[in-house]
């Protein structure tokens, strides 16, 4: 298992409005949870909450059957791959994420910063 189950960010029965409220209160950019995804696609099984620019992003988390790793997002060439969402999450810590609104057509870019636990 993605080595989700332990960690302080992980929200295992949270669904999205509820993760996004919990977002919305925190009200700090970089803050974040992880939660499973809405479809239960296991291809697809987790999905990063972040909240940034009073902004609520959700960036599905990506298994991929053949290297038996993580990613990010819809698929694109040279993307990272992590071999688990923890690792994911310790990269974010360090490095900023981009955040992309497809809405607007605009890209920030924000660290993970703040575990949000949902109550």
């Amino acid at each position: 298992e993605a080595g989700v189950h332990s960690k302080a960010w992980y929200a295992a029965t949270c669904d999205r409005k509820t993760a996004e409220d919990a977002l919305y209160r925190s009200n700090k950019d970089g803050s974040f949870l992880i939660r499973k995804s809405s479809g239960q696609d296991s291809r697809q099984p987790y999905t990063l909450v972040v909240f940034y620019n009073r902004r609520v992003y959700n960036i599905p988390i990506r298994f991929i059957e053949s290297t038996r790793q993580y990613a990010l997002g819809r698929e694109k060439n040279g993307e990272e791959r992590f071999d688990s969402v923890a690792e994911i999450v310790e990269n974010h810590q360090r490095t900023s994420l981009v955040l992309i609104d497809s809405q607007n057509n605009t890209k920030d870019s924000t660290k993970l910063k703040h575990i949000v636990r949902v109550s």
